[in-house]
């Protein structure tokens, strides 16, 4: 169902009472709630631009979570062209030859789940891009002109709050990244496991986080859950067996 536009005011109120009484931690969550409320979507989640993949900071569902996990763990997907570009990505009809043939593997399995269309948008622009806000539909088709009119207000006010969110002061280090859900912070784990896949076998950062990707998806796991593997040590890439 089509809908008019929405101004930054209105968008920036609904946002305001859904974020009430919520601490940061709770922030990404809220914002995920408030978008599904604003727009003509099913599900949304919310992404930071990561050194080399996004990290994964909310989703309005276990499905919308599921899509982005998928994301990070193929390197592939609209959320991450839309980071890389900084513009606004559509994937009309996942199940078309069109979108198929852009992102095969994610096409295939986010439709196997009922998503048939996705519209990411750049949490900022070309010069600054800090994350993405990823739309998630059942039916397939473009936004209409006043939706995508009001999904970049959204976006805009959606960047706003989580920039405006608190970082840790000089004086208090012990609440760096406060701000972040717990979903993110866990993303450190893949950074910790691509330092330990690169001493093990002596390769770059990027093939690291490749090797790692490849065996997530080989094992249909996320690259979360192996690296959480890589660094308890149940898992090295050293062993023969492995690589």
């Amino acid at each position: 169902m089509t809908m008019g536009p929405l101004d930054r005011d209105r968008v920036a109120e609904v946002i305001a009472e859904e974020l009430r009484g919520a601490g940061p931690q709770e922030v990404p969550q809220r914002l995920c709630d408030a978008v599904v409320k604003l727009l003509p979507v099913n599900d949304a989640s919310l992404s930071l631009r990561g050194d080399g993949m996004p990290v994964p900071l909310s989703a309005s569902g276990e499905r919308a979570g599921y899509v982005m996990e998928l994301q990070v763990t193929l390197g592939d997907g609209p959320c991450l062209e839309a980071a890389e570009t900084g513009s606004p990505v559509c994937a009309a009809d996942l199940m078309s030859s069109r979108d198929a043939c852009r992102w095969p593997v994610f096409a295939q399995q986010a439709a196997a789940v009922g998503v048939r269309s996705v519209y990411a948008l750049p949490l900022g622009d070309r010069s600054v891009c800090v994350g993405t806000l990823d739309l998630y539909r059942d039916e397939p088709g473009e936004l209409a002109a006043d939706e995508v009119r009001t999904a970049r207000v959204v976006a805009e006010v959606v960047t706003a709050a989580l920039v405006a969110l608190p970082r840790a002061g000089p004086h208090d280090p012990d609440e760096a990244g406060q701000w972040l859900s717990p979903l993110a912070t866990e993303h450190d784990e893949v950074y910790q496991a691509v330092g330990m896949v690169m001493a093990q076998i002596g390769v770059a950062a990027d093939e690291a986080l490749s090797l790692l990707r490849g065996h997530a998806f080989a094992q249909d796991r996320t690259v979360l859950a192996l690296s959480h593997e890589v660094v308890t040590l149940r898992l090295r890439f050293d062993d023969d067996s492995t690589v």
